[in-house]
């Protein structure tokens, strides 16, 4: 099952996907206009050569678990906007638009 939902932070709309995977936790993403937050399943050393701004949360469920979730990486993009380890997800989407 794939659920897709628009997601507001702040007022900024961004996209959740939710991806249910089979005996495990699901895929979770949050997309915005100019980098995206995902689940600690995405793979981190490619994420760190894109120059797209990337975050990473883990343990989350659900698309408002990731934006309340403490992100816990980042790649040189996502610092270059001021996105920081420690920050909340939706701290982090909000400056990816």
């Amino acid at each position: 099952m794939i659920s897709v939902e628009d997601v507001r932070v702040d007022g900024l709309k961004a996209v959740g996907l939710k991806v249910e995977l089979p005996e495990s936790p699901p895929l979770v993403l949050v997309i915005a206009k100019r980098g995206f937050l995902m689940c600690g399943y995405m793979n981190r050393e490619t994420a760190g050569k894109l120059r797209t701004p990337v975050a990473v949360v883990t343990g989350v469920s659900t698309v408002e678990e990731a934006l309340r979730a403490e992100v816990e990486w980042v790649n040189e993009a996502a610092e270059e906007r001021g996105i920081r380890v420690g920050m909340t997800g939706a701290e982090a989407v909000k400056l990816m638009f």
